[in-house]
């Protein structure tokens, strides 16, 4: 072994294991764990009900202007109300909505966790969305035919014969959104919140080390991208067999 493979080995020693600081990342690698999971969780629910108005209206708008009614009113104020929230999200940048959610939403609380699993779950839940929306809309017009002929409403219809389609045609790159969305977490330490950057960045102050710190955050993240990005392409090699 080289004398600068073990000057590394020393110094990661020094950095990482004294005074058992890899404790920090670890502590820090699962409250990424925990905000990228309660974001996805929260994206997805927002993501069902916008797609959900947004391909209603779309799908439903020229009948429901024909009948008439209160009801024709009501969804597309909710569909332009999806509209501006899409507009919204999408338009600024997810670190000004974490810091709005911390210092202006949430400013009586500390726990800055569920502020990052509220913000990046907003801001996941709009990309989500027409994730979804484009999942419906790729679903056969036939299907819906298929459940109003069995008796089911458009929302019926929806829950038991599309959405699930739909589920099924857009989980690679829902998958796609949690490697996305795992990444994006490492802004949380702009508003307190000791995720796996911060606590890295924390480690490299304490002990004027910032390659050993970073270096192995990095390798962390690749290593839990490359994890899902295998998860993900076994997924749709299952889907691509289950089609035939």
């Amino acid at each position: 072994m080289s004398i600068n493979t073990l000057s590394i080995i020393d110094t990661f020693k020094q950095v990482m294991i004294e005074g058992d600081r890899y404790k920090q990342l670890v502590d820090g690698f699962f409250n990424t764990l925990k905000i990228t999971a309660g974001a996805l969780l929260v994206g997805i629910v927002i993501g069902i009900v916008i797609a959900a108005i947004r391909t209603s209206f779309d799908k439903n708008k020229e009948s429901m202007k024909l009948k008439g009614g209160v009801g024709y009113y009501i969804l597309g104020c909710l569909n332009a109300i999806c509209k501006l929230y899409l507009t919204i999200i999408r338009g600024t940048p997810v670190v000004v909505q974490l810091m709005i959610a911390y210092f202006v939403i949430f400013v009586s609380t500390d726990n800055g966790v569920l502020v990052g699993i509220f913000a990046f779950g907003i801001n996941s839940g709009a990309y989500v969305a027409e994730i979804f929306r484009a999942g419906i809309m790729s679903v056969d017009s036939g299907q819906f035919e298929a459940g109003r002929s069995l008796g089911f409403n458009y929302m019926q219809t929806m829950k038991s014969i599309i959405i699930p389609q739909m589920f099924k045609a857009v989980l690679p790159t829902l998958l796609n959104e949690f490697i996305a969305l795992l990444k994006e977490t490492s802004v949380a330490g702009y508003v307190g919140v000791i995720e796996l950057t911060k606590s890295g960045n924390v480690i490299a102050g304490r002990t004027f080390n910032y390659f050993i710190p970073l270096f192995t955050v990095a390798i962390i993240y690749l290593t839990s991208v490359i994890i899902l990005t295998w998860l993900v392409g076994r997924i749709e090699r299952r889907l691509r067999k289950s089609e035939r």
